[in-house]
């Protein structure tokens, strides 16, 4: 029987400015009743939860590109918002990259867990959360991207790559599903 986890990829208070200021901060607040959503019923079924948060050094070599400094170590902004009520049992999992896995015990901490499903939800749908699935199969583990619980500054962005992955050639081990197929599949499990 599969055991899931969920990863809640870079929904922090540097990344998502809840009042509602530009484009990113608009798209990432519509998602937020879908992430909470996702997290209570991952924690109903038994399922994991990780908060996979942006987490950078003063200075850090990613800043050397177009994305301005955010998410700083010990600013506060590189904890997750508030509105997703983090809980004392998820997993807070600072990463220094786009991807979940990267130089972090991700894959060993879920294997401790016996899962061996992680669904992805989230900001960026191209970037961070594509990239964190993708790593979630190198890694040996099936993959869901939750469509209606991730984000792009440009919704043509975000429709363009989930319809980009619908058929992908890795199905069934990379999928796209909604929250509700989501939870549909959780509820039809006896454990997770």
């Amino acid at each position: 029987m599969n055991k899931y986890a969920l990863i809640v990829v870079d929904m922090i208070k540097d990344n998502v400015n809840t009042q509602g200021h530009g484009m990113m901060d608009r798209e990432a607040k519509k998602i937020i009743p879908s992430i909470m959503q996702l997290t209570q019923v991952f924690r109903q079924y038994g399922g994991h939860v990780v908060f996979a948060c942006d987490s950078f050094m003063e200075g850090d070599f990613i800043f050397r590109g177009r994305m301005p400094p955010h998410a700083i170590r010990g600013t506060g902004g590189d904890q997750p918002i508030l509105e997703l009520e983090m809980q004392p049992s998820d997993l807070f999992l600072p990463k220094r990259r786009m991807s979940a896995f990267y130089k972090t015990d991700l894959d060993q901490t879920l294997r401790t867990w016996g899962v061996d499903t992680v669904a992805v939800c989230g900001i960026v749908t191209n970037v961070c959360v594509l990239i964190s699935a993708m790593d979630a199969i190198q890694n040996d583990f099936n993959a869901i991207v939750i469509s209606d619980a991730c984000a792009c500054y440009r919704p043509e962005i975000h429709e363009m790559t989930i319809k980009s992955y619908e058929n992908f050639l890795l199905a069934p081990i990379f999928r796209i599903l909604t929250v509700a197929q989501m939870s549909e599949e959780l509820a039809s499990l006896e454990v997770i």
